[in-house]
C-alpha cells in the first residue's frame, strides 16, 4: 500500500449510510487493487447519520491503512457526503464511488491517465457504447431510463446516464463545482453535472460493467417522485444565478 500521500493521483470518496455489511469487503477490495498500483491513491469515507457500525468500520480500516481516511457528519444525505469528501479529497482526480462497488474497482483506470486525459468531469455510463449489466431488474432498467429521459429533457441534454454512482472530476473543476452544489439528497448527480456545464466543462461518457446488487438505499417510487421536482427546481436556480 502506498503511504506517500502529499499530492496522490487519485482520491476515491465513498459516501457511507448505514453500510456495515457492505463496507469491510469494499474496503478490503479497494485495499487490494491500490496496492498494485503505479500512482498514488487515497481513500476518503464520510460516513453521515448512521445508525449501526459503519463509521466503526471505517475508522478502524482508517488506523490499518495509512491512505484511508474516516470521516464523520452527523446529518444524512448522500449529496452532502459527496460534497464534504470531495472538496476534503486533495487528489488531482476525485471519484465518486458508491459502497456497494457495483462497478469493481478495476474499472477506475478507465477514468485515469493514460487511458483518459484532458478532460474536466468523466461519468460512468451504463449505457455509452460498450457498458455492460449484469443482473438488473427489468423494473429498474425502465424506471431508470424514465428518469433520465426527463434529465436530459429539462436539465442534460446528450448524457445517457446522469445517475450512476461513479465519477470523475478534476481537482479545479471540483473546487468549483461542489463549492456551488445545493443538493445533499439523491439528486445531487444532477445538480453537479449542471453546474459543470454551466462553467463551461466537458463532461465525458466512460462506458463500464456495472453489477446490479440488492440493497439500494433509494426507494424507486418516492426518491424518483422528489428527484423529478428537483430536476425544475435546478432549473429555477440556475435562472435565479445561484450557480454563477
Amino acid at each position: 500500500m502506498v503511504v506517500s500521500l502529499e499530492k496522490p493521483l487519485l482520491s476515491i470518496v465513498i459516501p457511507a449510510h448505514n453500510e456495515e455489511h457492505r463496507l469491510p469487503q469494499t474496503l478490503e477490495k479497494i485495499a487490494d487493487f491500490l496496492a498494485i498500483q503505479p500512482y498514488e491513491a487515497e481513500v476518503l469515507i464520510v460516513e453521515n447519520g448512521s445508525h449501526d457500525d459503519t463509521l466503526f468500520i471505517a475508522q478502524r480500516y482508517a488506523e490499518m491503512y495509512p491512505n484511508i481516511h474516516a470521516l464523520h457528519l452527523a446529518a444524512s444525505g448522500k449529496g452532502l457526503a459527496v460534497r464534504e469528501g470531495m472538496l476534503k479529497a486533495i487528489g488531482e482526480y476525485r471519484f465518486i464511488c458508491d459502497a456497494d462497488l457495483s462497478m469493481p474497482i478495476e474499472e477506475v483506470n478507465k477514468f485515469l491517465p493514460p487511458i483518459l486525459s484532458g478532460f474536466d468531469v468523466a461519468i460512468a455510463s451504463r449505457e455509452a457504447p460498450g457498458a455492460v449489466r449484469y443482473d438488473e431488474p427489468a423494473y429498474r432498467h425502465l424506471i431508470g431510463r424514465i428518469f433520465n429521459t426527463l434529465v436530459r429533457l429539462v436539465a442534460l441534454p446528450g448524457l445517457q446516464d446522469t445517475q450512476c454512482g461513479f465519477k470523475c472530476f478534476s481537482a479545479a473543476v471540483t473546487e468549483k463545482v461542489f463549492k456551488l452544489q445545493t443538493f445533499e439528497g439523491w439528486s445531487f448527480d444532477v445538480e453537479v453535472l449542471y453546474i459543470a456545464r454551466e462553467h463551461g466543462y466537458t463532461i465525458l461518457e466512460v462506458p463500464i460493467h456495472w453489477y446490479y446488487i440488492a440493497g439500494s438505499r433509494v426507494k424507486l417510487f418516492r426518491d424518483s417522485w422528489q428527484m423529478a421536482v428537483d430536476i425544475l427546481t435546478i432549473r429555477r436556480n440556475a435562472k435565479n444565478g445561484l450557480y454563477k
